[in-house]
């Protein structure tokens, strides 16, 4: 399994600690680690600015100008899927941890096997919690968490994927099917749609959420809207 693994802590030397036994763990669970080291909350927030798409987070709770707790609370009010790991050396804050869904605390000087645990949990939920694809397109591997996805069309032998940041690759409709699951319907040869990101649905449009529109082709309202209520 792939994931995309923070490290937020202040201190130079758990930093390290903690990325080998991250390393170690992945080598032993067969996992593809992705890992960042920050040293404040504010780096993190910056550089998640940017690309939104970890899978895990080993949080410091005590650290500078943004303390952990105050960091996750803002990451949690948009992302709900990244599973969150609170270090600390206090037991003070486990009931500001609840408000977060934090997925545990760990005590400094952190265990080797309590964090293992922990690591084994949080990649066994991020598993279950949301299937992403992978795209090569630029040289370089994309990575698109299935639900960011809210709809794509086809023009040519190009599809376009319309996400928190559009992506065109070299594929058919039909291929990236595939790969999608029940939240996904063909509306028309052209055009899948995630319905969970549908606001409305007249005869001639399908209105999103964020505000965009897709052309209904005639004929496609009553299956659009049995879709939606199937799914529901």
């Amino acid at each position: 399994m792939y994931l995309k693994i923070a490290l937020c802590d202040d201190s130079e030397a758990d930093r390290a600690y903690l990325s080998g036994l991250v390393e170690r763990w992945a080598a032993g669970a067969g996992h593809t680690v992705q890992l960042s080291a920050f040293e404040s909350a504010e780096q993190f927030l910056f550089a998640y600015a940017e690309k939104s798409d970890y899978d895990i987070l080993l949080l410091d709770v005590e650290m500078g100008a943004m303390d952990g707790v105050t960091m996750a609370k803002r990451l949690r009010s948009e992302n709900d899927l990244i599973q969150i790991v609170f270090i600390t050396g206090y037991s003070d804050y486990i009931a500001e941890g609840y408000e977060v869904a934090a997925l545990n605390y760990l005590m400094k000087p952190v265990r080797e096997e309590k964090l293992f645990a922990v690591l084994d949990r949080a990649a066994e939920k991020t598993a279950k919690n949301e299937k992403v694809l992978y795209f090569e397109t630029g040289g370089e591997m994309v990575r698109v968490p299935v639900y960011q996805i809210h709809y794509a069309e086809v023009m040519g032998n190009y599809v376009t994927l319309h996400a928190q940041t559009d992506l065109t690759v070299k594929m058919t409709l039909a291929e990236l099917e595939k790969n999608l699951d029940e939240r996904f319907y063909r509306a028309g040869r052209s055009v899948v749609v995630n319905l969970t990101q549908i606001a409305r649905v007249t005869k001639t449009e399908i209105r999103l959420l964020d505000g965009s529109s897709i052309h209904l082709p005639r004929g496609a309202y009553e299956g659009v809207n049995r879709a939606i209520i199937h799914m529901r």
